[in-house]
């Protein structure tokens, strides 16, 4: 693969160039020192992936990845020195069509090596994924939360933001749902992630709170460090178990607990992601009646957890990316002009149905 460095910090240049050099599968296309640069580099000389930092000079990352994703769209990992202390930055750059974030690599002996390797394992998944496809957000206006007559919930890992809030973008605004969320990100971003994801929907987005009964027009976004589950009583709260969990919270906690515990029309989904976590959950969802879809392999940015969904059948539809929120709204409609019960959930016109 050509990869482009842009960044205006010399010795991050520097680290970043020997590991693009030190991989026998990638060369350095060119380096940019400000995003406009990098904005009239990918015009003329297009690289299959942009490694993209966000401070820096004359227009910053976010600004550039806009201008770079509505000119001409390449597959752009941001690579920031510090992610932990610009959080607002990373989700609007995911927001403006970025597929990932990593820490720039350390020269430091004893992390240089992780750190960069954790890098290159970015780039190779964004060269998997190559073109994202990325739609801007688009203004609403928040609503209240009715009482819920359907439930839509919610598993993604690596590549799931921007898939999230893709989704959650095609939600109608005066849809009778709720909306859970488990994204595997570490606790600190988790905050922030749920504020990124309220500037993108017309929904109403928060970190789900313990005893928080779902409200239509709301989206519950799992704590980190913690099982979000929903309750007998119908409410949301947190558990530690299962502690043997690979991740935490786990998509398959969630699901399992709305298996159990929910009695109205609900509709399982399994985006973007590494490892298996969802497809047990998302399997037992269906095994109850509800319809459950599987992002397909063309709009993933990891094919990983939606591959284990749809190898497990657990998924009745894998679907594009671009699909997911129509084929909700629909479903989700057909549900509030019936009874509100699993079996009025059928599949849109034209569905990809397993």
């Amino acid at each position: 693969m050509r990869i482009a460095v842009v960044n205006d910090d010399a010795v991050a240049v520097e680290v970043l160039r020997r590991a693009v050099a030190g991989a026998p599968d990638h060369t350095l296309a060119w380096i940019a020192r400000d995003g406009a640069e990098a904005v009239r580099r990918c015009a003329q000389d297009p690289p299959d992936v942009v490694l993209m930092d966000l401070l820096m000079p004359v227009m910053d990352g976010v600004e550039a990845i806009r201008q770079i994703m509505s000119a001409t769209p390449c597959a752009i990992l941001v690579v920031t020195g510090d992610v932990s202390r610009n959080t607002s930055k990373v989700f609007a750059a995911l927001g403006a069509g970025a597929v990932d974030v990593v820490a720039t690599p350390t020269l430091a002996a004893d992390s240089g090596e992780a750190s960069t390797k954790a890098l290159m394992n970015k780039i190779k998944l964004v060269g998997q994924v190559g073109l994202p496809r990325f739609v801007p957000p688009r203004l609403s206006t928040k609503m209240d939360g009715p009482p819920v007559a359907g439930l839509i919930v919610i598993g993604a890992s690596a590549g799931g933001p921007p898939a999230v809030a893709h989704v959650l973008r095609d939600l109608a605004a005066d849809l009778q749902a709720a909306v859970l969320v488990v994204q595997h990100v570490d606790a600190e971003f988790v905050d922030s992630m749920a504020d990124w994801f309220d500037s993108q929907a017309s929904f109403s987005v928060q970190v789900a709170q313990e005893g928080t009964r779902p409200l239509a027009g709301h989206v519950y976004v799992s704590a980190g460090d913690l099982h979000l589950v929903l309750r007998a009583n119908g409410t949301l709260g947190y558990e530690r178990e299962p502690a043997t969990a690979l991740y935490r919270p786990s998509a398959d906690v969630l699901f399992e607990s709305v298996a159990n515990n929910w009695r109205g029309a609900v509709i399982g989904v399994v985006l973007s992601g590494m490892g298996r976590d969802g497809a047990i959950g998302l399997g037992k969802l269906r095994v109850a009646g509800a319809r459950t879809i599987a992002q397909d392999e063309k709009t993933s940015a990891v094919y990983g957890m939606p591959r284990a969904a749809a190898e497990a059948n657990a998924a009745t539809d894998v679907l594009a990316l671009e699909r997911i929120g129509p084929f909700l709204n629909q479903s989700m409609r057909l549900a509030e002009r019936s009874s509100g019960s699993q079996a009025a959930i059928t599949p849109p016109v034209n569905a990809t149905t397993r």
